[in-house]
């Protein structure tokens, strides 16, 4: 498994309920790009659109051989995930209020480019803090154990 892309300030602004591993729709060249890990994350945030889950704001860098047949960086993806899968982001997004977030993209052992999806609760300024308050508590201890 290569991993290509990271959202690190996914985990920094939610709290990750559930992660799901889907498939993403893509051209001949975008594959080509992402395979050279011109893939970004920031930003991007999926919904369920009609029945199917749509990525939004993935930056996949145009190929530079590709002339005309590249398309939008920023263009909406389908991800590829079961109906029932899909019904359950249904309910976690309209029924408890949760957002879909991509957290990583990779390449997996059959070449296949695949999204890690979560199920996320934002977190307010203080959950942040208290986030960071307990690694630093948790560093100062690690370092007065070991010396």
């Amino acid at each position: 498994m290569k991993i290509i892309a990271q959202n690190k300030k996914a985990r920094h602004d939610y709290f990750i309920e559930e992660t799901y591993e889907c498939g993403i729709a893509l051209t001949g060249t975008e594959i080509k790009s992402a395979r050279k890990g011109k893939i970004n994350l920031k930003d991007s945030y999926a919904k369920v659109v009609a029945g199917e889950v749509i990525v939004f704001n993935m930056h996949i860098s145009p190929y530079e051989q590709g002339n005309r047949f590249n398309v939008d960086p920023t263009r909406e993806r389908k991800l590829l995930l079961h109906k029932r899968e899909i019904r359950k982001l249904i309910g976690y997004t309209t029924l408890e209020g949760l957002t879909l977030v991509p957290l990583s993209v990779y390449i997996n052992e059959k070449g296949l480019a695949k999204l890690e999806l979560a199920v996320a609760r934002g977190k307010k300024l203080y959950d942040k803090r208290q986030v960071q308050a307990k690694k630093d508590s948790d560093r100062k201890i690690e370092r007065a154990m070991k010396g």
